[in-house]
């Protein structure tokens, strides 16, 4: 009898340690965490994926050139977007007239039908344009600047030069604005206009249609192709997981919600979790782990269409990677000749698109599981980021938020290291491990071109996008597989 009690009393205390554990669990959550690519950079930017101790500088060590390479920051939804929320406001205008209806008939309570739902109309109704940089967005590239020219204080200590201080933008206006409110917070104090004592600096563009540094996924046709003829195998993929959502949503507020209308709904919440800081409406329609499936769906789609699912998605990257690397070539050169400062280019400094920034993901190998990289530099399929509750290292909100950036920081060290010259590269300002150097942080220069940059060079723009078109869609069953080559 005494064993039964101690039995039971284990059991009771089991459950409301797990009761405990599933609480804590939802108070820490935060939907703004999980918004896939849509997700604001400072929602995430303190949070790391990982338990990775970063490396200490050695002594001797400075920094004599930086690279970077960022996705422009928040910006409002695009007019396409903005038509599909007008959408979804008469669509839901006709279900819940619908249900009224039929409550009325059969006497039945529409207290299940969270309130905001009946004449909610879109916040951004009436808009004519979309897709602009947003004031959160100003302020995400003019702090990361601020947080740039502190951590780095030698590389910019030089007066403002258009040589010094190279500063790119693809021509789209969210990039080049982008551009600017980085500019204004790196160079905030440098200069004689205003009361902010501004400087004025110059971003250039190249046009869209030839831009293959930052915008190669506009110039690959063969790129674009695949990409279309990809689609219709992702939506397949996608198809259960918002079916099941469907149905639980029909359930819990018995309205006749299709699979395109959960779509918009969580787009819906997306935008209004990220942009507007508002989490108690669209976003809570799902539970958190409804909100995890439809997150995991978006990385999935960004795997396959974007990232590591097809080799030529991030191939076509090189030219950027080749800029790169020749840029850490000139600042070496220019520091064994002892040029006089100012005389030669300090940062480079890039504003483009979630595609630029997850393709340089790819081409460094960053978010991999396991011995994923030894498998890329062979050109083999990798298996898609596993399902929640499953961990996986790739989500979009982590690789590719607003505003996130990678940068590589070249250091030049006494003669007494092991090298002369490292490369550190920082994802969204925290250092990350390099699975061609070793799982390090810091990287010997020649080992970052031998065994990170070499086996990239073997592939040509020009030759990847004029190759012949070779797609066969996967037969009746083959898009349930895990794999990422479809």
């Amino acid at each position: 009898m005494e064993r039964k009690m101690t039995m039971a009393t284990l059991l009771v205390q089991l459950l409301v340690l797990a009761f405990l554990i599933l609480s804590k669990s939802d108070e820490t959550f935060d939907v703004r965490q999980h918004l896939s690519t849509v997700t604001r950079y400072g929602a995430v930017k303190d949070v790391t994926a990982n338990d990775y101790e970063a490396s200490t500088i050695p002594d001797g060590c400075t920094a004599i050139h930086l690279n970077l390479v960022a996705r422009h920051g928040t910006r409002s939804p695009t007019t396409n977007r903005m038509r599909e929320l007008d959408n979804l406001a008469n669509r839901l205008e006709v279900l819940l007239r619908d249900v009224k209806a039929k409550a009325q008939k059969i006497n039945i309570s529409l207290q299940q039908i969270p309130s905001w739902l009946w004449g909610w109309q879109s916040p951004w109704k009436g808009w004519q344009k979309g897709g602009e940089l947003i004031s959160k967005g100003e302020d995400e590239l003019y702090h990361l600047a601020v947080r740039t020219r502190e951590r780095f204080p030698d590389l910019f200590d030089e007066e403002y030069h258009q040589d010094t201080f190279v500063i790119k933008a693809t021509q789209v206006p969210r990039t080049s604005a982008s551009a600017v409110a980085f500019g204004i917070g790196l160079f905030n104090g440098r200069g004689s206009l205003g009361a902010g004592k501004l400087h004025a600096f110059a971003v250039t563009s190249e046009s869209r249609a030839s831009d293959i540094l930052l915008s190669f996924f506009d110039c690959c046709e063969k790129y674009k192709k695949i990409r279309k003829n990809q689609e219709p195998v992702v939506d397949k993929l996608k198809e259960p997981i918002l079916d099941e959502i469907t149905s639980a949503l029909v359930s819990r507020y018995q309205l006749n919600f299709t699979r395109h209308d959960t779509s918009s709904l969580w787009f819906l919440c997306k935008q209004e979790a990220s942009l507007l800081d508002i989490t108690d409406q669209a976003c809570s329609l799902f539970s958190h782990f409804e909100i995890a499936l439809l997150e995991w769906t978006d990385d999935l789609e960004l795997f396959i269409l974007k990232g590591y699912g097809k080799s030529i998605n991030y191939w076509i990257g090189v030219p950027l990677l080749q800029d790169i690397v020749h840029s850490m070539e000139q600042a070496i050169k220019s520091k064994e000749e002892n040029l006089i400062p100012g005389s030669y280019e300090k940062a480079r400094l890039r504003f483009a698109h979630a595609e630029t920034l997850v393709l340089f993901s790819c081409l460094l190998g960053l978010f991999l599981e396991g011995s994923e990289f030894e498998q890329i530099q062979r050109e083999k399929s990798l298996e898609l980021p596993p399902k929640p509750p499953q961990k996986r290292n790739w989500k979009g909100s982590m690789v590719t938020p607003f505003a996130g950036n990678i940068m590589l920081v070249l250091h030049s060290c006494l003669d007494n290291s092991s090298s002369k010259y490292f490369v550190q590269v920082l994802h969204n300002e925290v250092p990350v491990a390099l699975p061609g150097c070793d799982n390090k942080d810091f990287c010997p220069f020649e080992v970052f071109k031998e065994r990170i940059v070499g086996p990239s060079m073997k592939h040509d723009f020009y030759s990847l996008c004029r190759a012949k078109l070779e797609v066969q869609l996967p037969k009746d069953g083959e898009t349930q597989k895990n794999k990422a080559e479809l």
